[in-house]
């Protein structure tokens, strides 16, 4: 194999293994080249990594050693990208009653749930997690957009138990927005006990049901590893449940009578500086 031919088989398994450990004897051994020539080219992808801005290479020292791939985005590229979803998402077209918005367009669209998906992912990369938590149903596409730049299981939560998952743990818990009880059920084979979890959602408004998926956590006997919402609605201190979380954007100033609504960059971006 020719060395622009191994590059281009290197970075594409690369890519393909966020967050893996993928070792110097492995890479030199598959593509038939010496472990300093591997290591070079590592060197070359990790700097076309740095310059694009979409992560890095990170090199693991010691006999069992070798790198990661860590998605992320650079620091310009990820203003960007989230000043105009505020943009898209200011249009008076989206209010909902309650002072929702509607997002289920940009949630189906491939290449911005992806790009969602490895800001927020970028945000837990130097976490140990096991798997991606969301409710059903529109936090979905999203949690698995997360997932797949964290290379781990989702975890789906549901209202209502199923037949055709067995037998699940279910909790009580109050909504931080209508303050009335609900429910929520996980299947007992989706979690092992212990493990870290990040728990992802497309709206908090009070936080109410991520509250809810901490409590259902609790009888998994699991840890919270990080909390990541696309949108979250204005802070309002004396309903507010959840406060150590990541946003992409805040919905402030919703006027449901003179259809405009205020859309600014979430706490993602000060956190990233």
């Amino acid at each position: 194999m020719k060395r622009s031919e191994r590059l281009v088989a290197m970075t594409h398994y690369v890519l393909d293994r966020p967050r893996e450990l993928i070792s110097l004897p492995f890479l030199s051994e598959n593509y038939k080249a010496a472990k300093s020539s591997i290591s070079e080219d590592l060197g070359i992808v990790n700097k076309i990594f740095q310059q694009e801005g979409i992560g890095y290479l990170e090199t693991v020292s010691g006999a069992a050693g070798g790198v990661k791939y860590i998605p992320a985005f650079s620091t310009s590229y990820s203003e960007q990208f989230v000043l105009e979803l505020c943009r898209r998402l200011e249009d008076p077209e989206r209010l909902l009653p309650g002072g929702y918005l509607f997002m289920s367009d940009l949630l189906g669209e491939p290449d911005t749930i992806r790009n969602i998906g490895r800001l927020l992912a970028s945000a837990f990369a130097d976490r140990e997690i096991d798997a991606v938590m969301t409710v059903a149903t529109k936090g979905i596409p999203l949690a698995y957009a997360v997932a797949s730049y964290l290379n781990v299981p989702v975890v789906i939560v549901r209202r209502d138990p199923k037949v055709t998952e067995g037998s699940t743990v279910s909790i009580n818990y109050v909504s931080g927005s209508t303050r009335k009880i609900q429910t929520m059920v996980l299947t007992k084979r989706s979690l092992r006990e212990g493990s870290k979890v990040c728990i992802i959602d497309d709206f908090m408004k009070a936080g109410g049901t991520i509250n809810g998926m901490k409590s259902l956590l609790k009888e998994f006997n699991a840890e919270v590893a990080g909390i990541g919402v696309l949108a979250e609605a204005e802070d309002e201190e004396e309903d507010r449940v959840i406060d150590d979380h990541v946003s992409l954007v805040q919905i402030m100033n919703v006027d449901d009578r003179k259809s405009k609504i205020e859309v600014h960059p979430g706490n993602f971006l000060k956190q990233t500086e």
